[in-house]
């Protein structure tokens, strides 16, 4: 599998509570998180199936990342596994974007915002995988 190179960042009113419902909704964990002596999160490293997303809190500095609103696709395992996250999603509060479908170029997903708007997407296309048969 090749090594990401491009790594989604995204910020948050809150990142903690970003991180907690994250993990409920998508089963997404933490890899590495650095909390400031408030315990803000000043950077953190989330894993999810080999991939890392970063995120942290929003700040007031003109040197931070923008934040609202950013797009995640995920690609899955299998079919199952995308019914079982949309189904996880949709009870942690997902407001759903795009129900689960099969799309014309193969791929079974799901679209969703979190509490905060940001956009999680996941289905079984993978763009690493040739898709010709």
């Amino acid at each position: 599998m090749p090594h990401q190179t491009v790594v989604p960042t995204l910020r948050y009113d809150d990142a903690n509570e970003a991180i907690r419902w994250l993990n409920e909704a998508f089963g997404i964990t933490e890899h590495f998180v650095v909390r400031d002596e408030a315990g803000r999160v000043e950077h953190a490293q989330l894993a999810w199936r080999g991939s890392i997303v970063m995120l942290g809190d929003s700040k007031d500095d003109v040197h931070n990342l923008p934040y609202r609103h950013g797009s995640i696709s995920m690609t899955a395992e299998s079919a199952e596994q995308v019914d079982e996250t949309f189904a996880r999603a949709v009870a942690a509060g997902a407001k759903v974007i795009q129900p689960l479908t099969d799309t014309d170029y193969g791929s079974h997903a799901f679209t969703v915002a979190d509490y905060e708007g940001n956009h999680w997407h996941l289905g079984t296309y993978d763009p690493f995988v040739s898709q010709e048969q």
